[in-house]
């Protein structure tokens, strides 16, 4: 530890890397953002993003999630202002001494020149067109019924509609929870609630709890929940599944999992797992805000249909829905991660660290419509808060300045990106068996 630097607030203890490197403990978490080095050990658990997401940077330098992740930056460092407790040596240089430091730099220049460009404000008008079509879906599919009775064929067409609102109110909630809509942060989460609350019946917190950890440690595992499917139903990324045959770990025939994956994931997420799981962290964390906005959703479901269809007709139709809902996200969302790099935390620089767990689905106007501009996964995660109608312009800026640094760029057809999971599922499997027979 060096010497005491003078400021405003009294006297800041001068650090170096390797200081803040050794408080990545549960009792002792500090990070560094612009070389101001700051004390996170109980700030963590009042953290608005949840105590994880920022606790997943402890010992490492945050600039860069903390640049991606927040639109008002003025009044976060009025917070952080009392957790200051130093900044880095002089001598110390503004990227840890393990990061490629020109990558990082240009990556910045980077950002600079995307708001420059006005590519993080969004076109409102957008936005209110992709909640209009969501509303007009929603109305053809009642509409459906109530002229066309309650026939199978009706039955099914209404149920196709429903799911394809589910699916597109989904795209159009992350919209808000990444706040890319609004330029304040407020006005962001009021309307997030309302769009996932009454439009999709599930908890903006939760919601929040498990995505911004997706971005922030995209497939690292214990970091990322996304890939918390490991190792209980599958063998995850090819170094994960050896380890998990060398130590003769065996939950599931992972050697089988790209077949039971269509069994138990696209299919079942949501319906058998999701559907009661969010009214159990709702009322376990006492989010009793988002649990009113759900239960306005279902009783208007309810209400809607009852008197067209009856009980169980309702009921059988909000399953359903739900199962077309769960394979479309299922699907769309595991295109971009799962056949890419999964390990533990290796402490990448922003560029590299997405990239390698990110890929992106060739645009198309079917595309970019069917995943919400998520097949742009790539644009998304370094620019979380970037509007989705930009991706694709600041995407040739990106693909640059992966080509200067040999960091793969993989976008891929539609279909490829699907076939990928289930090949990549196989190999990691197929490489479990290997070494639980063999190492």
């Amino acid at each position: 530890m060096a010497d005491k630097a003078t400021a405003a607030g009294g006297e800041l203890q001068y650090f170096t890397w390797e200081d803040v490197q050794k408080r990545n403990t549960r009792d002792e978490r500090w990070l560094v953002i612009h070389r101001k080095v700051y004390d996170i050990t109980r700030f963590c658990y009042k953290h608005p993003g949840g105590p994880r997401v920022i606790s997943h940077y402890a010992g490492q330098d945050a600039t860069d999630p903390y640049t991606a992740f927040h639109i008002d930056k003025e009044l976060v460092q009025k917070h952080m202002k009392c957790l200051l407790i130093g900044e880095l040596a002089p001598g110390q240089p503004c990227v840890e001494p393990s990061k490629n430091a020109a990558m990082v730099e240009d990556f910045r220049a980077l950002r600079s020149t995307v708001e420059q460009m006005g590519l993080l404000k969004p076109n409102k008008l957008f936005f209110v067109g992709v909640l209009l079509h969501i509303l007009l879906l929603d109305a053809l599919a009642w509409l459906n019924l109530y002229f066309l009775g309650s026939s199978l064929i009706p039955f099914l067409i209404t149920a196709l509609l429903l799911g394809t609102v589910q699916a597109q109110a989904g795209w159009l909630q992350h919209d808000f929870g990444h706040l890319s809509v609004f330029s304040k942060s407020k006005w962001n989460h009021l309307v997030h609630k309302f769009v996932i609350g009454q439009l999709k019946g599930a908890p903006a917190s939760w919601w929040n709890h498990l995505h911004f950890q997706h971005h922030a440690k995209p497939n690292c595992f214990r970091k990322d929940p996304d890939i918390n499917m490991h190792p209980l139903f599958f063998a995850l990324g090819k170094k994960l599944s050896v380890e998990l045959g060398i130590k003769k770990k065996k939950y599931m025939p992972y050697n089988h999992q790209h077949k039971y994956f269509f069994l138990i994931g696209p299919p079942a997420l949501l319906p058998l797992y999701f559907q009661w799981y969010i009214f159990y962290f709702a009322v376990q964390r006492k989010q009793w805000w988002d649990l009113a906005w759900m239960i306005t959703f279902y009783v208007r479901f309810f209400m809607t249909y009852i008197p067209l269809i009856g009980i169980s007709g309702t009921i059988s139709l909000f399953m359903l829905v739900r199962f077309l809902e769960s394979n479309w996200f299922v699907w769309v969302t595991q295109m971009n991660h799962i056949p890419m790099h999964i390990d533990y935390d290796d402490n990448k620089e922003w560029l590299s660290g997405q990239l390698q767990a990110t890929c992106n689905v060739d645009q198309s106007f079917f595309n970019d419509w069917f995943s919400g501009h998520l097949n742009f996964q790539i644009e998304h995660h370094l620019f979380p808060t970037m509007p989705r109608h930009n991706y694709s312009k600041v995407a040739p800026l990106v693909r640059s300045l992966c080509k200067k640094y040999g960091v793969e760029y993989q976008s891929k057809p539609l279909y490829t990106a699907f076939a990928d999971i289930v090949h990549s599922l196989k190999e990691s499997g197929e490489l479990w068996l290997d070494a639980y027979l063999h190492k």
